[in-house]
C-alpha cells in the first residue's frame, strides 16, 4: 500500500532528466556546490581526463545554442587590466607592442609589476554607462578580459588576492557590476580568460620566462588557478554567454590540460559558446586583425579587431580608425557570414577613450536605419564579390595580394537580398545575378521608411535597378530586393 507515490516520483524524475534545460541547471548546481579543484602537489601524478562518454551534440541543439550569436553579428571586445596603469610606459620610457603586453615586452619583474595594483583605482568606471555605449552602438554582446596574460583577475576571485577587489584601492568587482548592467539593458556578457599564458602565477608563464618567480608546475597552475577561477566565473555571475580563451597549446603538447579545462566548463555551463583557442573543440573560429577573403563557409567565425592598433590602453595610441573603415568592416564581415568583435581599451580611471566611442556611436546610428540588413543575415549569394587572392601579385612579404571590389556587398535573409552600396553608381545599379536570385517582386532603399518601389528590369540574368538621385548615406546605402521565392 502507498507504493504508487515513489513510482510516480521516479517516472517524473526520468521525464525531467530528458529536458536539456533541467540537465543544464542540475549540472550548473553541481558545479557550484563542488569545491574548487585543489592545487596539485608538484610531485603528484597528473589525473588523466577519461574519454567523454557524452553523445555528440546534435545539429538541432547546436543551432539552438548558437542562435542568438548568429543573429547578433556585432559585439564589443574590452581589454582592461593592470596594464592600463603604465599605459605603455615603463620607467618613463615607451614600450613597444600592444599595451597589454607591457609586462612581457618590458621584462618587468613579477613583484614590481604587481605594485601597479596599488595605483589602480578606476573610480570613473560605470558599468551602466559602458553597457549603454555598447547598446547605442548597435552591439549585442560584450567580451571582457576577466584575466589577461598578466595574471591579474579583474573580478573578486577566492584563488588568491591578486585581483581588483583585494589588491587595489578600488575594492569593487567590475565583472559583477557589468553582469548586472547587461541583464538590465538586454546585452549578452562574455568573458575572455587567458588559460595558458600567465606571467604572474608560477607555472603559468610558459613562454620565455624572465623572472625566476614565474617558474613552476604547469599542471599545478591549471588545477590550482585556471579551473577554480573558471568555476567562479561560470557560477557566480549569472548567465555568462561566451567564454573566450586565448593562445592554445603549451610548450609540451599535453592534450589532457585543455580537456580538463573543457570538462570543468561543461560541468558548469554546457550551453556556453566557446571559441577555438582552448586547444580542443570550440564553436567559433577567431581570425585576429583581418577579415578572411571568403569568410569560413559552413563555420561560425568572428573577426576581432582593434580601433587604434592596440588592445590594452596606451597613452599615445590615439590614431583611431574612422567610422567609414569600421562600418565597412562590419558590412564586409556580415557579407561573409561572420561576426565583428570590435575592441576598446579603457584607461586606468575606467573611461573608454572618446576617440573609440565616437566612431562606434556613428555605426549605431547607421544600424538604427539599416540594421535589418546586418542582424540575422546570411552570407552573400555572390561569392566572387568577396574578393580573391591574386596568384600573380605579391605583397612586401611575398604573400599573395588580396584584391577586393569595394563597390558593394550582399547579405541575405529568406526572400530578401540586401545590396550594401559602398560606392554610389549614379542613376542605376546593375548586377549579374548569375541565376542565383529569384524573380524580384519589389526593390526599395532601406533608408526609405515608405518603401517606395524602384524600377527594376531584367535582361536574362542581368538585373538593373533605377536608383534615387542621391545616395541616402555617404558611407553605405542599402538596396533591398524582395524575391518571390525565398532565398536560403
Amino acid at each position: 500500500m502507498g507504493g504508487g507515490k515513489p513510482a510516480l516520483h521516479r517516472n517524473t524524475l526520468k521525464y525531467l532528466m530528458k529536458k536539456p534545460l533541467v540537465i543544464s541547471l542540475l549540472m550548473a548546481l553541481t558545479c557550484a556546490l563542488l569545491p574548487s579543484t585543489p592545487a596539485r602537489a608538484a610531485d603528484a601524478p597528473v589525473a588523466k581526463t577519461k574519454p567523454s562518454t557524452t553523445p555528440p551534440e546534435t545539429k538541432e541543439h547546436k543551432d539552438a545554442r548558437m542562435a542568438w550569436w548568429r543573429e547578433a553579428k556585432f559585439g564589443m571586445f574590452i581589454h582592461w587590466g593592470l596594464y592600463s596603469v603604465p599605459g605603455g610606459y615603463y620607467h618613463d620610457k615607451p614600450v613597444g607592442g600592444f599595451g597589454e603586453w607591457i609586462m612581457n615586452k618590458g621584462k618587468i619583474p613579477v613583484a614590481e609589476y604587481a605594485d601597479f595594483a596599488k595605483q589602480f583605482n578606476p573610480v570613473k568606471f560605470n558599468a551602466d554607462e559602458w553597457v549603454k555605449i555598447v547598446k547605442d552602438a548597435g552591439m549585442k554582446y560584450i567580451v571582457i578580459t576577466s584575466k589577461h596574460h598578466e595574471g591579474f583577475a579583474m573580478f573578486h576571485t577566492k584563488v588568491d588576492e591578486y585581483n581588483i577587489y583585494d589588491a587595489t584601492p578600488f575594492k569593487r568587482d567590475p565583472i559583477a557590476e557589468l553582469a548586472a548592467a547587461c541583464r538590465k539593458q538586454g546585452i549578452k556578457l562574455g568573458l575572455y580568460y587567458s588559460q595558458n599564458l600567465d606571467w604572474h602565477h608560477p607555472g603559468g608563464g610558459t613562454r620565455g620566462n624572465w623572472d625566476p618567480a614565474q617558474a613552476g608546475d604547469v599542471d599545478k597552475y591549471v588545477d590550482g588557478v585556471v579551473i577554480p577561477q573558471l568555476k567562479e566565473l561560470l557560477t557566480q555571475y549569472g548567465d555568462i554567454s561566451v567564454l573566450w580563451f586565448d593562445i592554445p597549446g603549451w610548450p609540451v603538447d599535453n592534450k589532457h590540460r585543455p580537456e580538463r579545462i573543457y570538462k570543468a566548463v561543461m560541468e558548469c555551463r554546457p550551453d556556453i559558446i566557446m571559441n577555438d583557442r582552448l586547444g580542443c573543440k570550440g564553436d567559433t573560429a577567431t581570425p585576429e586583425g583581418f577579415i578572411p577573403p571568403q569568410g569560413y563557409p559552413g563555420k561560425d567565425w568572428e573577426t576581432c579587431m582593434t580601433i587604434n592598433g592596440t588592445w590594452g590602453y596606451k597613452k599615445e595610441s590615439n590614431k583611431f580608425q574612422s567610422t567609414e573603415t569600421l562600418l565597412r568592416n562590419l558590412i564586409d564581415i556580415a557579407s561573409k557570414g561572420g561576426n565583428y568583435l570590435l575592441n576598446v581599451g579603457p584607461d586606468a580611471e575606467g573611461v573608454i577613450p572618446a576617440g573609440e566611442v565616437q566612431p562606434i556611436a556613428a555605426i549605431g546610428k547607421w544600424l538604427q536605419v539599416n540594421g535589418e540588413a546586418i542582424y540575422g543575415t546570411s552570407a552573400t549569394l555572390f561569392g566572387e564579390e568577396c574578393g580573391t587572392f591574386s596568384a600573380t601579385e605579391k605583397d612586401k612579404k611575398g604573400e599573395p595580394l588580396f584584391t577586393a571590389t569595394w563597390d558593394w556587398r550582399c547579405t541575405v535573409k529568406p526572400g530578401t537580398t540586401y545590396i550594401h552600396i559602398l560606392k554610389w553608381p549614379g542613376a542605376s545599379f546593375t548586377l549579374d545575378t548569375k541565376g542565383k536570385l529569384g524573380a524580384v517582386t519589389k526593390a526599395y532603399m532601406l533608408a526609405d521608411s515608405s518603401k517606395s518601389p524602384l524600377t527594376v528590369t531584367m535582361d536574362g540574368v542581368k538585373l538593373t535597378v533605377i536608383l534615387p538621385e542621391k545616395s541616402p548615406d555617404p558611407i553605405a546605402s542599402v538596396l533591398v530586393l524582395e524575391t518571390a521565392v525565398g532565398v536560403r
